[in-house]
Order: C-alpha cells, then sequence, then structure tokens
C-alpha cells in the first residue's frame, strides 16, 4: 500500500493551502485518492501531488481551473503530452522575458547605485558587495572604440556558434577584464552555455573607482596598491566597466575583487 498524505502536507508540498485543495476537490479537478468516511479527513498519494503541481504550474501560465480541468480530462494520453509540451514551450518563453526584465531592472539599478556613489564618493574609493557574475571574453576586441560599441553585442553574439546561440543572452552592458596583463573586452551573460572565452567573477567585496579614459591606468594601479595594503589581498584581476556618458564619450568604474 502507497504512502498517504494529509490534506495540510499534500498543501505544504505544492505550496499553496488546504482550503484551495478542498477547493479543487469541490469541483473535481484533484479529487483525494482517499477520504475517511466517518471524519471525512482527505488523503492524497504522490501521484497526486503529481496532479497538484501540474495544476499550480498551469495557473502559473494563466490558464483558468476551467481550462486545466478540461485538459486533464482527455482521455488521449497524446494529447494531453502534446498540451504539456506547448506549456513547456510558452514557460520558457516567459522566464525568458523574466530574465531580460530583471537584467533591465539589474541595469537601471547599477546606474542609479553609480549615480549615489559619485554623489558620495565624488573623487573617492569605495566598496561594492557583487553577486558572481558569468563574462564571456571577446577573442580579439581589446579596448573599446567607437566602433566597436556602437553594437557591442553582436560581436559576443557571432562568437557562439549558430546551434548554441539560443542559449545566450547578455545584459546591455561593456567591460574590460585584465588578467596578468592582458585585457579583453567581455560582455555579462544572462544565459549560456559551456564554451571557451566564459569567466566566472566570485561573488563579494570589490574595491572600486570611477575614471575617465585618462587616469584609467592610474586609478587601477591606485585600487591594486590600496588592495594590497589596507585590505592584504592580492587581486587576480581587475574589471572597468565602461560608463556611456555621452555619444562620443565615456567613463569607467573599475572593480577590484578584494574578498568572498
Amino acid at each position: 500500500m502507497g504512502k498517504y498524505f494529509s490534506i495540510g502536507e499534500a498543501a505544504k508540498a505544492v505550496h499553496t493551502t488546504t482550503e484551495t485543495l478542498r477547493h479543487y476537490d469541490r469541483i473535481g479537478l484533484v479529487k483525494p485518492s482517499k477520504k475517511d468516511e466517518w471524519t471525512n479527513y482527505r488523503y492524497y498519494t504522490e501521484q497526486d501531488i503529481v496532479r497538484l503541481n501540474t495544476v499550480r504550474a498551469l495557473q502559473l501560465m494563466d490558464l483558468s481551473l476551467k481550462e486545466i480541468k478540461k485538459v486533464l480530462e482527455y482521455d488521449d494520453l497524446e494529447k494531453i503530452v502534446a498540451f504539456l509540451s506547448q506549456a513547456e514551450k510558452k514557460a520558457d518563453e516567459k522566464i525568458a522575458a523574466l530574465q531580460y526584465s530583471k537584467s533591465k531592472i539589474q541595469l537601471a539599478k547599477a546606474d542609479y547605485e553609480k549615480k549615489l556613489q559619485m554623489r558620495n564618493h565624488p573623487n573617492g574609493i569605495f566598496i561594492k558587495d557583487s553577486p558572481e557574475r558569468v563574462i564571456l571574453l571577446s577573442d580579439t576586441l581589446e579596448v573599446p572604440t567607437l566602433d566597436n560599441l556602437w553594437n557591442y553585442l553582436s560581436h559576443f553574439y557571432d562568437k557562439v556558434t549558430p546551434a548554441l546561440k539560443e542559449q545566450f543572452s547578455f545584459e546591455d552592458l561593456a567591460g574590460i577584464y585584465t588578467e596578468n596583463g592582458i585585457s579583453r573586452l567581455f560582455a555579462v551573460c544572462i544565459r549560456y552555455a559551456d564554451i571557451d572565452g566564459l569567466k566566472v567573477l566570485p561573488k563579494g567585496k570589490y574595491l572600486c573607482a570611477n575614471c575617465t579614459e585618462e587616469n584609467r591606468n592610474r586609478t587601477l594601479e591606485e585600487l591594486i596598491d590600496k588592495a594590497k595594503r589596507e585590505y592584504e589581498a592580492n587581486p587576480p584581476f581587475a574589471v572597468q566597466l565602461i560608463v556611456v556618458s555621452g555619444i562620443l564619450q565615456w567613463n569607467y568604474e573599475v572593480q577590484v575583487f578584494i574578498s568572498e
């Protein structure tokens, strides 16, 4: 005899309420496999949990309970599989759209953070907590120019083989990655597959400063020196985010890693 779950356990397993499960039972959407005739307590099997999770997932795809009930009552299993495959495709599209929206929100947040930092530290150095970032390095581009910034991300999509292009998307952000004296332009990945040129920038604290093209190298040297002297860190790499401030000019936010 298989294991049974109480209505409370089942509700917890699918992240909903017991009243929601009672409603599903009343409308015949998901009926418990067992109901005690004396206490009227409902008990669910693992297969019931699978069906409940399916219903909850389809609700997130903006389907009504009536539409979901109709689909799950199909006698033709091939029809159900075909419908769920289509729902899976729509879920992937929704995830991609949300990831894109998230990247734009992060970009706007970063822009306001830069303005706040510049107001609080107009000519100074500051520390920033950064999440883990995955970047794709260019094979050929070393420094930003008007030409390569004009259609920046196309360069990185061209670097990806056609078979993998759908697995990649990038933030609308440009930067220079420097390690062992070698610099390459990079794009920040939102989605990615495992290919040559990927680098993981660790989560942690970064020593940062804003600068111009003219004082970029000096600023980087000062940050590395400060990281060594005051934080006992030996930064293995440096990141220089490009902050476009006009059609013909840009500045930088230089970052060096100091600790997790």
